[in-house]
């Protein structure tokens, strides 16, 4: 048993009860969940994320600061642009385990629970474009 493990055992006290919550509250934004998904296989810049979100660049910018606030995200500049990227592992670990959980509620096998060969035959009829666009 790891100390991780031994921990869970316990009662939480009321202000890391509080902050936990805290963090829940930040995960209840479609918005912020759609950010910090992007953000879980790279950094990026504040447009690069609204396009991603398909969000005006200034309401992704106060959604970061939120997250920046609750130590979800960090900052880091290159000249003028400032790129974002999750605090930690943790938090990696917290969202990929949220969106995979959702999964679950929906109908059919859960999108990380299928390989290569059931998403073939899931899109069989879809034509193949060879990597060429029509």
């Amino acid at each position: 048993m790891n100390a991780d493990s031994a921990r869970c055992g316990r009662r939480l006290p009321d202000d890391e009860a509080n902050l936990v919550a805290e963090v829940f509250r930040m995960l209840a934004d479609p918005t912020r969940v759609q950010i910090l998904w992007a953000l879980t296989t790279s950094e990026k810049s504040v447009n690069d994320l609204a396009a991603h979100v398909g969000k005006p660049a200034s309401s992704v910018s106060q959604h970061l600061a939120k997250l920046r606030m609750a130590r979800l995200v960090r900052t880091r500049r290159e000249g003028t642009t400032i790129f974002y990227s999750l605090e930690n592992n943790h938090v990696a670990q917290l969202v990929t385990d949220a969106v995979f959980n959702a999964e679950h509620a929906g109908p059919g096998i859960p999108g990380h629970h299928r390989d290569a060969a059931e998403l073939a035959t899931l899109h069989a009829d879809v034509p193949a474009t060879n990597g060429r666009r029509s």
